[in-house]
């Protein structure tokens, strides 16, 4: 059995939400991030972290969705088997991971960004962060224009991921404002049975 390591409402979430599509038992542990408890576990202290049944602890939500894609190919959460659809999926997930998720870094954790640690900094941080994450906001509001899914015409790794990250823009001054496709992409997700189960279980909404 698979077991989760995830902090509530992180990225952990899209990994939590693969695992409810896949439908195969699994177990949760909540952690908080730093604990010297954890940092046994997992150095790096992030998470998501799994463990699959007596195997090392892994890592890295890109390698851990598509580790998970690959054990349950019945759950077609990959690609479709074609080079094209293998790109945009790796493609997809590399944005998301590497590009909108790390906008967010200085949002959530200005005072990594500077050396000075008064407020007037710590706020300077956030607000520059604003430019970065609405420009990568606007990127995949625009690939979202009529389309359902982030890849394809199917359900894949990428639409959890990119759930987790657009469930951020509620933390913005101006939520999804300027992000209708955002918007419609998040609210019919939120619908979904096995994101209401993920959000449930970390008691976020």
């Amino acid at each position: 059995m698979i077991k989760l390591f995830y902090a509530p409402g992180t990225c952990a979430l899209a990994t939590h939400i693969a695992l409810e599509w896949i439908g195969e038992p699994y177990e949760l542990q909540q952690v908080k991030l730093g604990d010297p408890e954890y940092l046994k576990i997992n150095p790096l202290g992030q998470v998501p972290a799994i463990i699959d049944g007596d195997g090392e602890v892994m890592t890295q939500g890109d390698a851990i969705l598509k580790y998970l894609a690959r054990k349950y190919p019945a759950a077609k959460l990959g690609d479709d088997g074609t080079l094209q659809d293998g790109y945009d999926l790796d493609r997809w997930m590399a944005f998301l991971t590497g590009d909108l998720h790390p906008a967010f870094f200085p949002f959530y954790k200005p005072e990594r960004y500077s050396t000075d640690s008064s407020d007037r900094a710590k706020q300077a941080t956030k607000k520059a962060s604003y430019q970065i994450i609405d420009r990568m906001y606007e990127y995949l509001d625009r690939h979202l224009n009529g389309k359902e899914f982030v890849v394809g015409n199917r359900r894949t790794i990428s639409d959890a991921y990119a759930f987790a990250m657009v469930r951020w823009a509620n933390s913005l001054p101006n939520g999804f404002t300027k992000y209708p496709n955002l918007d419609r992409f998040y609210h019919h997700w939120c619908e979904d049975p096995s994101v209401k189960r993920a959000m449930e279980q970390q008691h976020i909404h």
